[in-house]
């Protein structure tokens, strides 16, 4: 139930940056949900109604070499439950920065196959609350990513497959007793890592791209389930399986300049939202390589 991270546009395909050059944009994400999983049992809560989460976020992508990126997202986020008495939070969520590097690439018959490993490290940038599930902007763990990836394109079809594992550090929270299974004395709660999974194919090329998606995330040891008719808490289990799509087209008019925009559904879950998310966009890129040898033959 709680709010997901919003991954930079590049960060989980397999087209990379060329060198020196910087793409940049903002996202407007709007996702809800009015029943979700209270551990495997599916329900509505009349005190909360409809909880909607809005999202804008800042991303960019640099091109430090042709196989080595620097992509970096935050958002901004609004919550909003339609009924009760819980009051929706916002502000800056997480601060996340991820290394992209293809560390192999061979061409088959004229067909690219390459491989990849990202890097990732995420931060709160707030002092938002993180135990007001599911009304919180996020969970305020400070996060390790470590990702592999693999893509292939065939003419103009390709698929894309990586799986991460995630690392959260322990978060406080503003209590000095809890009860998961077991109570707790203490104001430190141990957040469960995770397991990341991700696959996409579809239509690709320098004008057009348009992907199918399947996600799934996944927590390791140590989570546990809501119990009945209580709050989601931090460390909770939080499982869950989405399919969406993706689309983005490069302005043949304004060359550099995209339009993104996409959805996706969670089909199942444990512990979350059953959520319908859209999302829209507009980025640029930024031409330094460009520049500097104008600058230098000047």
């Amino acid at each position: 139930m709680a709010a997901q991270h919003f991954y930079a546009q590049t960060e989980m395909d397999g087209i990379m940056m060329s060198k020196n050059n910087f793409c940049t944009g903002a996202i407007y994400e709007y996702s809800s949900w009015n029943k979700y999983w209270e551990g495997t049992f599916k329900r509505e809560n009349l005190n909360l109604g409809t909880v909607t989460t809005e999202k804008i976020a800042i991303n960019g992508n640099y091109g430090i070499t042709d196989k080595f990126n620097v992509i970096f997202s935050i958002p901004y986020m609004k919550t909003n439950a339609s009924a009760g008495t819980m009051e929706g939070q916002k502000g800056f969520q997480d601060l996340s920065l991820t290394l992209k590097y293809m560390f192999f690439e061979k061409n088959i018959k004229g067909n690219p196959l390459s491989f990849y490993a990202l890097g990732g490290y995420s931060i709160p940038t707030s002092n938002y609350v993180a135990d007001y599930l599911p009304l919180s902007i996020g969970l305020r763990s400070k996060v390790g990513t470590f990702r592999l990836m693999v893509d292939y394109q065939y003419k103009s079809v390709f698929a894309t497959v990586s799986e991460a594992y995630v690392e959260r550090s322990n978060i406080t929270i503003d209590r000095n007793v809890y009860y998961t299974d077991v109570m707790h004395y203490t104001n430190q709660v141990k957040m469960p890592n995770a397991i990341s999974f991700n696959a996409r194919a579809g239509y690709r090329t320098s004008r057009l791209i348009a992907e199918a998606v399947f996600d799934a995330w996944t927590t390791q040891k140590g989570g546990f389930d809501i119990t009945t008719n209580n709050m989601p808490f931090p460390s909770n289990t939080m499982n869950m399986t989405k399919i969406g799509f993706n689309g983005k087209y490069n302005l043949k008019q304004i060359p550099g300049l995209a339009i993104i925009a996409g959805g996706n559904h969670v089909v199942t879950g444990r512990n979350v939202g059953q959520s319908d998310t859209f999302y829209g966009g507009l980025f640029y890129v930024l031409d330094f390589k460009t520049k500097t040898a104008t600058t230098n033959e000047k």
